[in-house]
């Protein structure tokens, strides 16, 4: 008891002595993270449009060189960005790109830095998770879209995206929750992040663990409120699953068409006063 009575005690002390500085990195640690999930999420849906843009053997010779072209710098930039580590990734911007171009190049700004390369490696993420979105939808209905006229970045914007969006939102909010764990790695350019303050504080005090467990605190709340909130978003896109078959209308009963029920109670009492009334 005396030992986690000293714990606590360590862990009030730093709190009060340095919560300003620990809140601070919080908000850098979450602002970043946000932005650049959004930022990355653009990145990807971009990039998954151009992957699915379909062309055959009939089209132009100067649009299939183009698509291909597109294809294969996308899937290089995937590959490169998901098969090397965000510390490394960030070393190599920060402290390479000048090195390359004769010191012609430098980010005067550890947060600019910081932004580009978190957007780019969530951008090589999320292009896998759209084009994997788009294609899961049935193409059907990229068939029917294109048979009344549409074109392909009309079927897209109007009946494709819509649909994938709502499927990949747990990748979405995956990669957010990601995101504001491993901006910690910023820290290795400079970046004052939680993680940061951590490094400050503990090699000030010499009170590793009890910074430690704030860390791990101020990490796991933020996290928990995300994932709160982002299945609360998930559970408002995803509606009602209660269909019954519309007869208001007698031309509809042989069409098979579907309405939507938000009450499922609802549902049992028409079927029962149908039940009754034969």
């Amino acid at each position: 008891m005396n030992i986690f009575a000293t714990l606590g005690q360590d862990i009030v002390r730093l709190w009060n002595d340095y919560a300003s500085m620990y809140l601070n990195g919080i908000w850098n640690t979450l602002s970043l993270a946000v932005v650049c999930t959004i930022v990355g999420c653009l990145i990807g849906l971009l990039c998954g449009i151009l992957n699915t843009i379909p062309y055959s053997k009939n089209d132009n010779i100067f649009k299939r060189f183009f698509l291909r072209l597109v294809r294969i710098l996308i899937q290089i930039y995937v590959e490169i960005f998901r098969g090397t580590p965000m510390i490394l990734q960030a070393v190599v911007i920060y402290y390479g790109l000048p090195y390359f171009t004769n010191q012609a190049v430098r980010f005067h700004s550890i947060w600019l830095c910081a932004f580009l390369v978190v957007s780019i490696n969530t951008g090589a993420y999320m292009a896998e998770s759209v084009r994997g979105g788009i294609i899961s939808i049935d193409p059907g209905q990229t068939e029917g879209a294109k048979a009344i006229g549409m074109t392909h970045w009309q079927t897209m914007i109007h009946v494709i995206l819509p649909q994938a969006l709502r499927n990949i939102l747990p990748q979405i909010g995956n990669n957010l929750i990601i995101n504001i764990k491993d901006t910690s790695v910023m820290s290795i350019i400079g970046f004052t992040e939680f993680f940061a303050i951590h490094k400050n504080v503990a090699g000030t005090t010499y009170l590793y663990f009890p910074s430690a467990a704030i860390e791990m605190i101020g990490y796991l709340t933020l996290t928990l409120i995300s994932s709160f909130i982002l299945r609360r978003i998930e559970k408002k896109m995803e509606g009602s699953d209660t269909y019954e078959l519309t007869q208001d209308d007698m031309l509809t009963l042989a069409a098979g068409t579907y309405r939507l029920d938000k009450k499922p109670e609802d549902l049992v009492e028409r079927n029962l006063e149908g039940g009754n009334a034969k």
